[in-house]
């Protein structure tokens, strides 16, 4: 049996919030599938963006990307007015996406949604939390310290939360405990959307299809030590030889197609 798809960015969807996100645009996208007899909704990736704003080259492959969590919803949850993200300017041009206002208002809006999770929502973030342990602490705590340190790459750190010493890790944890639990926190709305999106897919008898960055972030301006990592695992690499990109600030190769 012959099945078809279309490939389709969430962030493309349209919406009056500046970008596309896992609300309403993307269910009334579902039901467009649904509707013309498609099988597949085959997306990019929706890990968070990093410099560039490319889904390629985030911050995480194991997080998703804060961009995506709809307002709209979470005033359906009770964490939001209309008023306080309606009258907000998200671009002039609604066939694209302004970045900068998004990482402009984007944060102090969701900050005010995660200051109101309680209740029920507040005992599904406690799971959330134990069941996506082996990389949610590490995350908030990598997204809390970049942001105390004004979004400095981590190469540009003190040498000590470089290295990861025990000592330095656990006192910059105990001063950053608001915002390593706000940085949890947004996580779970991502995530609670997102499972709210796949179930309804499912109900349409659209299957998703993700997808995952495969290049390797990196900010520092000596390349070298990636440059060594990645030789040693690919020894006999020509860069004609695979469809990979690895990029860290500048590229350093490209191979095949991407």
């Amino acid at each position: 049996m012959r099945t078809a798809g279309i490939l389709m960015p969430i962030t493309s969807l349209p919406s009056p919030y500046g970008v596309g996100t896992l609300g309403q645009c993307a269910c009334d996208f579902i039901q467009f599938l649904h509707r013309a007899g498609q099988t597949y909704w085959q997306i990019l990736p929706i890990c968070p963006t990093g410099y560039g704003d490319s889904p390629y080259q985030s911050f995480s492959s194991y997080a998703g990307n804060p961009y995506m969590i709809d307002f709209d919803d979470l005033k359906k949850e009770g964490l939001l007015q209309e008023e306080e993200y309606a009258s907000i300017s998200w671009g002039d041009n609604p066939a694209r996406v302004d970045y900068s206002l998004l990482y402009s208002h984007k944060f102090s809006i969701l900050r005010i949604a995660c200051s109101r999770i309680s209740g029920v929502l507040s005992e599904r973030f406690q799971t959330f939390c134990k069941e996506q342990n082996v990389w949610l602490n590490d995350y908030a705590l990598y997204m809390s310290i970049k942001d105390y340190y004004g979004g400095q790459s981590w190469q540009e750190w003190p040498e000590t939360l470089q290295k990861r010493e025990k000592d330095s890790l656990e006192a910059i944890r105990q001063e950053l405990t608001d915002e390593i639990l706000f940085w949890k926190k947004v996580q779970f709305l991502f995530f609670y959307q997102w499972d709210k999106l796949k179930a309804y897919a499912e109900e349409n008898n659209i299957k998703i299809i993700g997808d995952l960055p495969i290049y390797v972030g990196h900010t520092r301006k000596n390349s070298s030590l990636m440059k060594t990592f990645v030789q040693s695992k690919l020894p006999d690499a020509h860069p004609t030889d695979f469809p990979l990109t690895v990029s860290f600030g500048e590229t350093l190769f490209s191979t095949g197609t991407t």
